[in-house]
């Protein structure tokens, strides 16, 4: 009569381990399909940050070539004057 109960009782555990197992990976789907897309959004945003730094230094780099170009045509300092410190 104790093989019956024993028998149960296995029987029982292996059906608990069974559906804690699914739950588990059902929640291990779950959380990899989280983090991928956590993963993506962030690899995205990083792009998008370095994209916006290059386009300063470009706008920069324009900017500096600009005004030297511009400060070589048009300026009114004298350099003899600013030499002699007079």
């Amino acid at each position: 009569m104790f093989y019956v109960l024993s028998g149960a009782l296995v029987a029982l555990g292996i059906l608990v381990l069974g559906i804690v197992a699914v739950r588990l990976i059902g929640a291990l789907r779950r959380y990899s399909r989280t983090a991928s897309m956590v993963t993506a959004s962030t690899q995205d945003q990083a792009g998008l940050v370095r994209a916006r730094a290059a386009a300063v230094r470009v706008a920069l780099a324009q900017r500096r070539e600009s005004s030297l170009t511009h400060n070589e045509k048009a300026s009114t300092i004298d350099p003899e004057r600013v030499k002699g410190g007079h």
